[in-house]
């Protein structure tokens, strides 16, 4: 693939067909986990792993695998990367993983991962199949952690707090006070305020996209030239 293509890659993951405010899927997790920025922080280093191993995984053996095979068998690379992940935040994230609780093995049904594999990964060599994956996954946890970042601002009036979950003890001092004695917000915490804060975001790239597709067809409006006659009627005296 060329840099062009790369960089279309990159546009389409991070933009144009972004998976959470985009295309729409994974809204379980997205809405679930981001009352704080470590939890969103936390499900998006999952998802960005889970996407880069299977995507690679499924670009290698594209193949030698037949249709009548071919989900069943991304299926099993993807929940196989999620029980390495899970593993891996037990290890060194016991408490993180504890409060991602059911939302961890729930992104082996994630539309997004699946949907790459299926679409992307299994039509293309490894390194743009391992690309794609990536930039799904940061376009997906830079939306997860924008919803983290709005609900845990507005709901506790600080933000980064309890960071040390997933950075240890070095990350405690992290947490920033934006406002003394805050009186917490608890819609913003709670599901609902997860679904207002999202079509927030939503409603604002629908209004920059509108922005952008204005200022394109103005560009390509023809200009037109030569002079141009003026009529003037009426009596001068």
């Amino acid at each position: 693939m060329s840099k062009a293509d790369y960089g279309e890659l990159s546009i389409n993951g991070l933009w144009k067909n972004n998976p959470a405010i985009v295309q729409l899927l994974g809204l379980c997790p997205l809405l679930a986990v981001t009352g704080s920025v470590v939890n969103a922080l936390g499900l998006g280093i999952a998802t960005c792993f889970v996407l880069i191993t299977s995507n690679t995984a499924v670009s290698l053996i594209r193949n030698v695998t037949s249709d009548a095979v071919r989900l069943p068998t991304f299926v099993m690379i993807i929940a196989a990367a999620v029980t390495c992940i899970e593993l891996l935040m037990q290890a060194y994230s016991y408490e993180l993983y504890e409060i991602l609780g059911i939302f961890l093995p729930l992104i082996t049904t994630n539309c997004v991962i699946l949907g790459r594999a299926d679409g992307f990964a299994r039509k293309n060599p490894v390194l743009p199949a391992m690309y794609d994956g990536f930039i799904m996954g940061i376009g997906f946890t830079l939306i997860l952690l924008l919803l983290g970042a709005l609900r845990e601002l507005s709901g506790t009036g600080a933000i980064f707090a309890n960071m040390d979950l997933l950075f240890g003890a070095s990350a405690v001092s992290w947490k920033i006070v934006a406002f003394e004695n805050y009186q917490p917000f608890l819609l913003a915490i709670l599901p609902p305020g997860a679904f207002i804060f999202t079509g927030f975001i939503i409603a604002l790239k629908n209004v920059v996209d509108g922005g952008i597709e204005r200022r394109a067809a103005a560009r390509a409006a023809p200009v037109e030239t030569g002079s141009k006659r003026v009529r003037v009627t009426g009596t001068v005296s």
